[in-house]
């Protein structure tokens, strides 16, 4: 429970940020070119993740991601952004924390509101860090992605998404169900 309290708080504190950006906005829109629509972002997010593993009982933990990307058109973008998800407690005196670096693609479908749902995917390296009886192990990263993006303003936009990551390691791997808040910001 107090991930989900964590994570209420984190979106609590970006409506401040959204009402700041729609204020700025109030001059009205003005026309929206290629330039306006293609270019380098930065993102980060915050949130909760859910441990759904073989290898014991499940878990939820904290996750934070930072990421840089590039908007190629108005329906395609990418970006290459690590994961951190930290302290899973699967069972008693056992953890475990994971962390990936993957890139991802994006299909956004644009519309004539301010929302714009989108699908992704990725492909990547993850590490997992056991404690106890739990071993250390690395592989091959995958995810799925899927969620809504609020534009506030042409260059600031929040992120609130679901993602299924997993970490393919020869020992064990790792299938986790995040649930995040965030912001993208265009250069």
């Amino acid at each position: 429970m107090k991930y989900w309290t964590m994570i209420l708080l984190a979106g609590f504190t970006l409506v401040p940020l959204t009402v700041v950006a729609k204020a700025a906005d109030m001059g009205g829109a003005a026309p929206v070119t290629e330039q306006d629509i293609s270019g380098i972002y930065l993102r980060g997010d915050l949130g909760g993740s859910y441990l759904n593993w073989s290898g014991g009982g499940n878990s939820w933990a904290f996750i934070g991601d930072a990421g840089i990307g590039y908007q190629f058109d108005q329906n395609f973008r990418a970006d290459l952004t690590y994961n951190r998800t930290s302290d899973f407690t699967p069972s008693a005196g056992n953890t475990l924390s994971t962390s990936t670096i993957m890139a991802n693609g994006y299909y956004d479908w644009k519309n004539e509101s301010s929302f714009t749902p989108y699908l992704g995917a990725g492909l990547g390296y993850g590490w997992q860090w056991g404690g106890g009886a739990i071993p250390s192990d690395q592989g091959i990263a995958v995810g799925l992605k899927a969620g809504v993006a609020y534009e506030m303003t042409n260059n600031l936009a929040l992120d609130i998404g679901y993602r299924f990551n997993d970490i393919l390691a020869p020992s064990q791997s790792t299938p986790e169900h995040q649930v995040a808040a965030g912001l993208r910001v265009k250069f």
